[in-house]
């Protein structure tokens, strides 16, 4: 199952995902619609270890597991080993160019679909720490 984002399929170049450190997605089951709104981050730290041509580690950055992500929830995870992943919509709701700004907006969505309060969501928590710093003044 792919991702889409505004509706179209969302496969990017390596070269576009440079800009964005992330992005805000919801997750729908198909046969009962219930939802789940998380966030992933298009890149993992890689530390390259001390060699002989090189002297200091080096810290650097890979491509993540995004492509085949189907969130941090246990339920939905377990739902789409047993169904498949064709029985799930995953959407991009929002790129991210910082990871600040991937949580921010995480946070908000989650409390404007109100979340916790639904059974139409797998959400079990919602958990942010967020400074104003680390959000883009429009």
């Amino acid at each position: 199952m792919e991702w889409l984002f505004e509706d179209t399929l969302f496969d990017p170049e390596e070269s576009f995902l440079e800009d964005y450190q992330g992005f805000v997605y919801l997750i729908t089951e198909l046969s009962t619609g219930k939802q789940y709104i998380g966030k992933k981050f298009f890149w993992k730290p890689k530390t390259l270890p001390v060699t002989k041509t090189r002297k200091r580690k080096v810290k650097t950055r890979v491509v993540s597991d995004w492509k085949k992500y189907f969130g941090s929830s246990l339920e939905v995870k377990t739902l789409v080993e047993e169904k498949g992943a064709e029985s799930f919509k995953r959407e991009i709701l929002k790129l991210c160019r910082t990871k600040g700004e991937c949580s921010y907006y995480e946070a908000k969505l989650q409390f404007e679909y109100d979340v916790l309060l639904r059974e139409d969501f797998y959400n079990a928590f919602i958990g942010c720490k967020i400074h104003a710093k680390h959000l883009p003044k429009d």
